[in-house]
């Protein structure tokens, strides 16, 4: 990679990276905008992560995303950290400015700007959220809906000791529901997230019974791989409106691109098409 001669410079860090869509996502805005820059994947071992974290800002870099495993180190580097960043214990976007860096997370805002998009009557003050895992993507998810109004977030995990402790760090308002009985926690629920791996390409399927989960209810997945996994289809089957988790890939790429390139752009179908390799 040659960094003299261009414009602005920005890029994701990951080990692996070669699959993030990141590149794409940000390269159609790049041209869309007509803007002068560069985003490139940066694959760097966690060993080296420190290191390459701060040198990049002397290479001229305006900042970087941040991907597994990253997000947590990335924690004891940074100079400030934004509040959602701090809440969600990860960061997952970098700004460089006047020889500090800055560390947020978007992820949160990804989430709920997708579904505001996808579902615009939907409302997280009208009812309880139910949300599956426990890991990085449910803390984000958590403190989204906590930041919208949810009045009741139910908890389930496989290991519930985990979900124990993610609902202290966001107590009052998080309860744990037993893995066992969460078709049961879908009773008058708003909204059903899950966060888990169960469903995702080359995992085992997600057993959850739908009978309990109002018609009413939003159904929303946070990862895209694949896009339709089986639990967004039996939703849609049984008339309940569904969200891709494509979406908030989209949504949480918005801030950086902004901070960095100067432009706040915009979430379209074209996008969503592109970034799909389907345009």
């Amino acid at each position: 990679m040659i960094l003299s001669g261009t414009g602005i410079l920005a890029g994701v860090m990951g080990w692996p990276v070669s699959h993030s869509k990141s590149p794409r996502l940000h390269g159609y805005w790049l041209d869309l905008h007509k803007i002068d820059g560069a985003y490139v994947p940066l694959p760097v071992r966690p060993e080296a992560f420190p290191g390459c974290l701060r040198a990049l800002a002397a290479l001229g870099f305006r900042g970087v995303n941040l991907t597994v495993p990253h997000k947590v180190a990335a924690l004891e580097i940074c100079d400030t950290l934004d509040a959602a960043a701090q809440a969600i214990g990860a960061v997952n976007t970098i700004v460089f400015g006047e020889g500090r860096i800055e560390g947020r997370n978007t992820d949160a805002q990804g989430f709920i700007e997708n579904l505001r998009q996808t579902a615009p009557e939907w409302r997280a003050k009208a009812g309880p959220a139910v949300v599956l895992g426990a890991g990085g993507a449910a803390r984000a998810v958590v403190h989204a809906l906590r930041e919208a109004g949810a009045p009741d977030i139910r908890l389930a995990n496989r290991t519930k000791d985990r979900a124990a402790s993610l609902a202290r760090d966001f107590a009052p308002g998080v309860s744990v529901v037993e893995w066992r009985n969460r078709a049961a926690a879908l009773q008058d629920a708003n909204l059903l997230v899950n966060t888990t791996s169960l469903g995702m390409a080359g995992q085992e399927p997600l057993d959850l019974a739908l009978d309990a989960l109002p018609a009413s209810a939003l159904v929303a997945e946070t990862v895209y791989s694949p896009l339709a996994p089986s639990l967004l289809r039996e939703a849609r089957a049984r008339g309940n409106r569904t969200v891709d988790g494509l979406g908030m890939l989209l949504h949480q790429a918005r801030p950086g691109f902004a901070a960095w390139f100067g432009v706040t752009p915009e979430v379209t179908p074209a996008l969503r098409a592109f970034v799909l390799g389907q345009a």
